[in-house]
């Protein structure tokens, strides 16, 4: 289909002068981008607080799921430009990726009861392989239909409207920044409302659900507008000719590798014998450029661990600002709001400003800075976790368990641990011991879980000393979470204003449950009375409400309720965390956008998408070494892996700045229209050698018909 017949079709339809066409392609840029940031921003979360992984684990998983997203554009620019086409390949990779987000969504659907009655944590075999299943389906659509989308939406405009192709990116631009902000104030309050059918917790299935549904809107948009797109045929993908002139250079270098064959300028020379001198030069560019992207991952290690570390050290921080809450994972909203007002800051005052200072902020200068302040912005990040380390309860180490032990009764007890330690336990009160795991493996193997806690009831006082059938339960801490445990004989209902009351089993306990901060009431019933109790919770909390043994309903019954703090509130803000995000802004405005400004001038016209293609390397390259860093690094204090970090970029900006001192900037456009001009020039040698060769053999032929008429006379 030529682009004559399509535009017959609709393409000539135009609002305000823009192809009717481009409206679709927005709507669709920003709903996906909704969906893919509002999906990531709760993903650490999910795997810390429903498949309970620890740290490393959901840092690992996050940090390889990005790669990944920076992978699969090489792939999708390859098939599109191969073989389907931009539109099949947007068409198709959509397909996977909505069907990875209803993957995910899928995976959260489950009303978690901490442990069953045994002891033994739920079985969570089914929502690991269904989110895994549903990160790479993700992955692939993401990253398969990015290098197609923004090109895709510029193939609509002919050549007469440059101007507003130009306008065109400038608001996909705004569109991928808008649909990130929004995405990453909604989705976590979406998680942070309770759902559940037995009991209340997060709700996941809606922080994923709507990022799904998000993903839905974007495919069927794209598809109603499929009458009015200009369809480019596939025309051969750049990139696969880049890689096989290099691969015959290497081959035929190293099959000439004896001394009888000359010396070459550049070893990419050797590939003469079967490539065009144009294309080897284009490819000499490139590889220039290339090679001064070798320390730009470390910048993306410590950048993308604003969805990873910095999310999970936010959930240890106080998110009340007064008439405004934030749940840790909305700080990553700080970002792009910084960028939306550093940008024009960064071009309209400080650039010029330094200008009028007579200094030579050269692209690769401010890149070196950009490293330096993200370098920076993780020294900040290790004083806020020294900070936040001494506001922390003693947990156990990696060899130890916790055991929380809770009389109930009504007068003290001597209780003797392992290793002849021995407490004395005031009535309705908590007592803990750590211990190795090693030695008592049997905790360990029912809880998964290093803390755990007996409950010690008032009926070993009648010589039922059963320790095997004591109530057992393993604790895992959310956000702000509260339980009770009930020490009477008889049970009672306890319930929140507006909500359904839960039975309270005699001499028993319930699950956590998670609450809002603030001021909550209880209420407590048994028959037709009742007992209202009142606490204040503050963010990141935990707490356990023992019912006494002789707790009687009354005006003075709140008195028979004793709390156990089992985690203090956080105490340190979440503001504190605005320094250490304004700086790697700041950084990525100079590293990022100056990174990607510098590639395009230095690319040569046909080959920016292959040095775009290398920089979003850099960044999959970057999150595999988080990957690396927390699988094997094994840092007990997370402050000294931040510290650990900004040294190994501080180290890698000093390299790099040596790089870049040496580098010499380049005309792409001169040196091809110099190589053109040879060839052309090349052309016009061989066509006047031709036409005097032809002169020559005329004037020959003459002579010789001269000679052979004389020889005949």
């Amino acid at each position: 289909m030529t682009r004559i017949d399509v535009c017959l079709k609709g393409c000539d339809v135009a609002v305000c002068g823009y192809p009717l066409s481009i409206f679709f392609i927005v709507v669709n840029e920003f709903c996906e981008r909704f969906s893919y940031y509002g999906m990531r921003a709760v993903l650490v979360l999910y795997f810390k607080y429903f498949l309970r992984w620890d740290d490393d684990m959901s840092t690992s998983i996050y940090h390889t799921f990005v790669a990944l997203c920076y992978l699969t554009p090489i792939l999708g620019a390859i098939v599109a430009d191969s073989w389907l086409g931009k539109f099949k390949t947007i068409i198709y990779l959509s397909i996977v990726y909505t069907l990875g987000q209803v993957a995910m969504a899928v995976s959260a659907i489950h009303d978690i009861t901490d442990t069953d009655k045994d002891g033994t944590p739920d079985d969570m075999t089914f929502h690991v392989v269904m989110s895994m299943v549903g990160l790479f389906l993700i992955a692939l659509g993401t990253g398969g239909i990015k290098p197609c989308v923004a090109a895709f939406g510029g193939d609509q405009f002919s050549d007469s409207q440059e101007k507003q192709r130009r306008t065109f990116f400038s608001v996909f631009y705004l569109c991928i920044n808008g649909g990130s902000l929004l995405s990453t104030i909604i989705t976590p309050i979406l998680r942070a409302q309770e759902c559940g059918i037995h009991t209340k917790q997060s709700c996941y299935p809606l922080a994923f659900g709507v990022p799904a549904a998000l993903m839905v809107v974007a495919l069927v948009v794209f598809i109603v507008g499929s009458g009015m797109y200009y369809k480019a045929e596939p025309q051969g993908n750049i990139m696969m000719d880049v890689c096989r002139c290099i691969g015959f250079a290497i081959k035929n270098r190293y099959r000439h590798r004896s001394g009888r064959y000359p010396k070459r300028q550049h070893w990419m020379d050797w590939a003469e014998e079967k490539y065009d001198k144009l294309l080897i030069a284009q490819i000499k560019m490139v590889l220039k450029v290339l090679f001064l992207y070798i320390p730009l991952p470390m910048f993306w290690t410590l950048f993308d661990q604003k969805g990873s570390r910095w999310t999970l050290q936010a959930t240890t921080m106080d998110g009340n600002f007064g008439a405004l809450v934030i749940q840790p994972d909305q700080m990553q909203t700080v970002n792009p709001i910084l960028i939306l007002t550093l940008v024009p800051i960064m071009d309209s005052v400080i650039y010029p400003l330094i200008k009028k200072c007579g200094l030579n902020f050269t692209p690769l200068k401010r890149m070196t800075v950009g490293m330096f302040l993200a370098a920076l912005a993780f020294v900040c990040a290790a004083l806020v976790q020294v900070e936040i380390d001494k506001s922390l309860p003693t947990f156990p180490s990696a060899s130890q368990s916790q055991l929380k032990l809770l009389n109930m009764g009504a007068e003290p007890l001597k209780v003797k641990l392992p290793d002849n330690v021995q407490l004395e336990l005031p009535p309705n009160q908590v007592c803990q011991y750590l211990f190795k795991t090693t030695m008592y493996n049997i905790y360990s193997y029912r809880c998964r879980i290093t803390v755990f806690i007996l409950i010690l009831t008032k009926r070993m006082y009648a010589g039922k000393n059963d320790t095997e059938n004591l109530p057992f339960h393993c604790v895992f801490v959310f956000f702000l979470n509260f339980r009770f445990i009930n020490g009477m004989l008889t049970g009672v209902n306890v319930s929140i204003a507006g909500a359904e009351p839960t039975l309270l089993e005699p001499e028993y306990y319930s699950n956590y449950s998670q609450i809002k901060t603030g001021i909550t009431t209880f209420t407590i019933r048994s028959g037709s009375e009742s007992c209202d109790y009142r606490r204040e919770f503050g963010f990141g909390s935990s707490y356990t409400f023992l019912i006494h043994s002789t707790f009687k309903f009354g005006p003075s019954c709140h008195e028979s309720i004793s709390a156990v703090e089992d985690i203090k509130p956080n105490s340190v803000h979440m503001a504190l965390q605005i320094p250490q995000y304004f700086f790697i802004t700041a950084g990525e405005v100079m590293f990022s956008v100056t990174g990607l400004e510098f590639s395009y001038s230095q690319a040569p016209s046909n080959m920016k998408a292959v040095l775009q293609a290398g920089w979003l390397l850099t960044v999959a390259i970057g999150n595999f070494i988080v990957l690396i860093v927390a699988e094997l690094a094994k840092i007990p204090e997370q402050w000294a892996e931040y510290v650990l970090f900004a040294s190994l970029l501080i180290a890698v900006c000093f390299f790099f700045s040596i790089m870049a001192y040496f580098y010499t900037y380049m005309d792409p456009a001169e040196i091809e229209a110099q190589f053109k001009k040879n060839v052309d020039d090349d052309k016009d040698d061989r066509a006047l050698k031709q036409k005097m060769n032809f002169a020559k053999d005329s004037v020959e032929s003459d002579d010789e018909k001269d000679e052979n008429k004389q020889t005949q006379l």
